[in-house]
């Protein structure tokens, strides 16, 4: 009568360790949509980092140094509609918002399909973003404030480039674990939304109530129509873009139009639906915010001088060196830090599989913060264009060093990296779905007996073959 009685218990005390892990294997179809979205995501980081390069090389060659100055001060637009602006503001204030509107849909997915709808699930990475944000702001703050810096520039190193990070791991050709790729991908959409916050709420000065109000009367509009079920890109997209005209002429910088309109989508999947509209407008979207949208932003707001004594000041300056340290040092302590708090205090642990090593590599890759870092940099240090190229400087640098840092990390582990991906990966049966994913169905084990069935009878063909000639050479000649 023990037995009965015994395996209950084993089953609850399985079920007690896995609550207890934490960055343990996520389900089929998150990693489905995750791989996808990765996919798409890497491209874009190689995009952006060519941009990058061509950016410094187009501001910093003589002969064409000028010709960049002059394409990014080129002004055009409608003044009567107050949107007469630069290509460099054009590229951050227009282009960027299309980056929003995916990172709204990402959060919006996330926070009701995703890790973030359990509240358990949500606490680990939330908890990291934002002490992956808290930490390089006091980082800053302390190196600013002891050397008589400004204070202004706190939020520059708080962000983390998710296209960046992904481009260095296709770079340097690591195969992270679909727990940890999917942790960084969830720590860089609680990254968006709070970076999102800081700029409406930090960098908002003059404010045309007129304006705003003009936005959210087509902010209501947009959403009655999705509840509606209007159909058609002619409807949504220009209504879109009189809300995004609005936004930036009422002060509140324009991206945030975009950040709200791809938080109105509904992003759960209802009956006989394969995906839902955030899905499939987030599938056409993406290639556009990751191949074109981000890299011609970094084109324009990547050019800064980086000759030897501009990058010698990068280390000296208050408010750059702590901006280099910001992302370095503590983006990496303050995500593996608060990672490590939530374990220690939730009694969890990490799988068999992972090491805090590995924890603390991804962590590092965070300080990779170009974009949105570049975009709050400008956003400080308006009235002074000296100082914030210098800062732009420093984001580049502290993302250099980050990126380097974390490769070297993530390439000591890669052999155990890899094995662990082609395990994830392994699909046996060819039926589509990894076989990691089916030790609990029946089927897939009779189909793996029948398959090595099979394997065992061309074996036993192939062994009484060979004794079969063994025998015709051991006859006398």
């Amino acid at each position: 009568m023990a037995a009965p009685q015994e395996q209950p218990q084993k089953q609850s005390n399985k079920q007690s360790k896995s609550e207890r892990t934490v960055l343990g294997r996520i389900s089929l179809p998150e990693r489905n949509f995750i791989a996808e979205a990765l996919r798409t995501e890497t491209v874009g980081g190689i995009l952006l980092l060519a941009a990058a390069v061509a950016a410094l090389i187009w501001a910093n060659v003589p002969a064409l140094s000028h010709s960049y100055q002059t394409v990014s001060d080129f002004h055009l637009g409608p003044s009567a509609l107050g949107l007469h602006l630069s290509i460099e503001h054009w590229a951050a204030d227009g282009l960027l918002a299309v980056f929003f509107f995916v990172a709204g849909i990402e959060l919006k997915r996330e926070l009701v399909a995703g890790d973030l709808r359990d509240p358990k699930a949500a606490a680990l990475p939330v908890v990291a973003a934002l002490c992956g944000m808290a930490m390089p702001a006091i980082v800053y703050t302390v190196v600013a404030s002891t050397g008589g810096g400004s204070l202004s520039g706190w939020a520059v190193p708080t962000a983390t480039d998710i296209a960046f990070a992904l481009a260095v791991l296709a770079v340097i050709g690591t195969s992270l674990p679909s727990s940890l790729r999917a942790f960084l991908l969830t720590l860089a959409v609680v990254d968006d939304l709070f970076a999102i916050l800081i700029i409406a709420v930090f960098f908002t000065s003059d404010i045309n109530f007129a304006a705003l109000a003009g936005a959210f009367v087509g902010l209501a509009v947009f959403w009655l129509l999705l509840r509606k079920r209007v159909r058609g890109w002619y409807v949504y997209v220009p209504l879109a873009l009189v809300i995004w005209g609005l936004m930036y002429n009422s002060g509140i910088h324009a991206t945030i139009a975009g950040v709200a309109m791809g938080l109105m989508l509904r992003c759960h999947r209802e009956e006989r639906e394969d995906h839902s509209p955030g899905e499939r407008i987030e599938h056409l979207v993406r290639p556009l915010s990751a191949g074109l949208a981000v890299p011609l932003f970094a084109l324009f707001s990547a050019g800064v001088a980086v000759s030897g004594g501009a990058l010698g000041e990068v280390f000296t300056r208050p408010e750059t060196l702590g901006v280099v340290l910001g992302l370095v040092v503590g983006k990496a302590v303050g995500i593996f830090g608060g990672t490590w708090l939530t374990a220690r205090f939730t009694k969890a642990s990490l799988p068999d599989e992972l090491a805090w090593a590995d924890v603390f590599a991804v962590a590092s890759l965070a300080g990779i913060g170009f974009t949105v870092s570049l975009l709050i940099g400008e956003l400080a240090f308006t009235g002074d264009p000296l100082l914030t190229d210098e800062v732009k400087a420093a984001v580049l640098m502290g993302s250099l060093i980050a990126a380097v840092l974390s490769s070297v990390l993530l390439k000591i582990r890669n052999a155990k990296y890899r094995a662990l991906w082609e395990t994830e990966e392994r699909d046996e049966d060819q039926d589509g779905i990894p076989d990691i994913y089916e030790l609990d169905n029946p089927e897939y084990h009779l189909r793996m007996a029948e398959i090595h069935e099979k394997k065992a009878a061309e074996h036993r063909r192939l062994a009484e073959t060979a004794a079969g000639a063994g025998d015709e050479d051991e006859r006398p000649a």
